[in-house]
């Protein structure tokens, strides 16, 4: 019997899942090896304190938006919720969801890289690996190690883009496109200028592919029912948050009060963009394309002359400029906030000249490869509305990379008959990326509105607080608090703590009294006039205040005019090494 065509690529099928499996692992054990390396190394208080604090709140069945305020959607909160309570109040279980997140994170924009590639360039598993490697340093969680929601919102952002890609290789079912349209509308309630960005953008998108496709007169139903599964899962989960919490508090805290206290100035947006470096990267990358596309006309590789080859190579160079500078100003300067502003300058320059490169190859695109460059930028963009470049792009380092991949397959159409362009391009802005990104990560410079710098790593003795990893004096300062607290200040007496940087409740377990547990702008209502009324109401008859913050600055802007009335109804019983201790006259 004559062996068949499949038989014999049977072996190099065999061949490519293994190296699969082995880039697989890789990419998803070193990107949770860094989380976990984060989390050994430094601890944010401020942050982690929010988002576990108010966890552990709702464990106990305090319900967001209708028992206390609450201007983030709910996803996050409600995973570490479950966390705690399957698991317990144990904080190293709350680093490996973070590791395994972050790892999957990886995993998954890999996976979309390799259809974005797929069939538009030689050696495109080689060139998916080379863009995937950067985010073992700079994937989801690896900047920001903490349980957070702009991670997870990234991760349920990839999870759509990988399902539409799925759907495409595998075929549309009716069940395949009801869930994959489920999953598109998640990021909306994981974070909601990210998930709202997203959700528009992909709505947009897939509006343009049904026209596209009705007037090219082929079927719409497989996008109809992605339309469906939207509809659908958009109505129960407005449903469920009507049923618990009132859909008009949460309308209130998530989109009226988190607008009105975070949405920035269009001028503090564009500044971005306003950079005369950028100019000059934008005209080097022009100038490299349009060399490449002048030297690559030869049919054959072995026909170019040494010049040629010099050319090319000056091509892809100036192409990846903008990269290569951030790798050549870590020798330049050793401020970690000047390099890090170099990193982040590729930013930009990809938003700026992504859009042209999706006008030149959109003839050679169908599906949702065609639209997913719009729908990147447009979720970038909407990334940007929480903090802006600097503070914004700790977690969506995945989404850069699509885009990256998306401009070598279309500057790939100008140099077919050179097959090691677009892998020599793909290698030097990867290098770049890694080696200027591992700086980063390493000079901790997105966390420093935080103390992470000074002092030994301290480690908590506590059971909750087991994994959680500090530099400076904050635990044992907080440990003795803690023990404080046991000891002096009954269970069910109500606490209310100024300006709220510790996981106090998490760590002890009790029950919330006061409806704010973190003082600052973008989360806390309430003028001093109306803390006193409130502390009253609800009985509180502790006042802590923590004298040295391990923030930088001070969160709550009026905390003076709050304890000036505060302190008349309270008295001062003790004065630990960081806390003020106050009980009602």
């Amino acid at each position: 019997m004559q062996p068949t065509q499949t038989d014999s690529l049977a072996p190099l099928v065999d061949s490519w899942r293994r190296i699969d499996t082995i880039a697989a692992i890789f990419l998803f054990v070193a990107t949770a090896g860094v989380v976990v390396w984060q989390n050994l190394r430094l601890g944010v208080l401020w942050d982690l304190s929010y988002i576990l604090e108010n966890a552990h709140r709702i464990s106990l069945g305090d319900i967001p938006y209708k028992d206390f305020p609450f201007p983030y959607a709910p996803i996050t909160f409600l995973i570490q919720a479950a966390i705690i309570k399957l698991t317990g109040h144990v904080f190293f279980h709350h680093i490996i969801y973070a590791a395994l997140a972050g790892g999957t994170g990886t995993l998954i924009a890999w996976r979309i890289l390799l259809h974005v590639l797929r069939g538009l360039v030689n050696n495109f598993r080689l060139i998916a690996f080379l863009l995937s490697a950067p985010l073992t340093v700079l994937g989801i969680y690896c900047i920001y190690p903490h349980p957070f929601y702009d991670p997870d919102c990234t991760l349920a952002i990839l999870c759509g883009i990988f399902l539409l890609q799925r759907l495409e290789i595998k075929g549309v079912t009716p069940l395949r496109a009801l869930c994959c349209g489920a999953v598109l509308v998640v990021p909306l309630f994981v974070k909601q200028n990210t998930g709202l960005a997203f959700l528009a953008s992909i709505s947009a998108a897939l509006a343009v592919l049904s026209a596209l496709n009705i007037w090219r007169g082929k079927s719409i139903k497989g996008l109809l029912w992605i339309f469906t599964g939207m509809t659908a899962a958009f109505s129960v989960v407005v449903l469920l948050i009507h049923e618990f919490a009132g859909l008009g508090n949460y309308w209130h805290w998530t989109i009226q009060f988190a607008s009105a206290r975070r949405t920035p100035q269009l001028a503090d947006m564009l500044q971005a963009f306003q950079n005369y470096e950028l100019i000059v990267w934008i005209a080097a990358a022009v100038a490299g394309v349009i060399l490449a596309r002048a030297i690559s006309r030869p049919a054959d590789t072995s026909r170019l002359s040494t010049l040629n080859k010099i050319l090319i190579i000056a091509s892809i160079t100036l192409i990846s400029a903008a990269f290569l500078w951030s790798v050549v100003y870590l020798f330049v300067d050793d401020d970690p906030s000047s390099r890090a502003e170099r990193l982040l300058a590729v930013w930009p320059f990809l938003l700026i000249t992504s859009l042209p490169i999706f006008f030149l190859r959109a003839r050679r695109q169908s599906g949702i490869n065609l639209v997913l460059p719009v729908i990147l930028v447009g979720t970038i963009l909407g990334a940007f509305l929480s903090q802006q470049l600097w503070g914004s792009t700790y977690a969506i380092w995945p989404l850069l990379m699509i885009l990256i991949a998306i401009a070598i397959a279309g500057l790939a159409r100008y140099s077919q008959s050179i097959t090691w362009f677009a892998p020599s391009l793909a290698t030097i802005i990867a290098v770049s990326l890694l080696i200027s990104g591992s700086f980063y990560v390493s000079s901790r410079e997105r966390l420093s509105y935080a103390n992470v710098w000074d002092g030994e790593i301290t480690r908590s003795n506590l059971s909750a607080l087991k994994g959680l990893s500090v530099r400076g004096p904050w635990t044992p300062q907080f440990e003795e608090l803690v023990r404080y607290s046991e000891k002096e200040i009954p269970r069910n007496d109500g606490l209310l703590m100024i300006p709220g940087e510790d996981l106090f409740y998490y760590t002890t377990g009790r029950h919330p009294r006061f409806p704010v547990l973190m003082f600052d702008h973008t989360v806390n209502p309430y003028r001093p006039v109306q803390v006193l009324a409130l502390s009253r109401s609800a009985n509180i008859k502790w006042l802590v205040v923590k004298r040295s913050l391990q923030i930088q600055g001070s969160p709550y802007e009026d905390e003076a005019d709050a304890l000036k009335l505060l302190l008349a109804d309270f008295q001062q019983v003790d004065r630990l090494e960081n806390y003020d201790v106050y009980k009602r006259k």
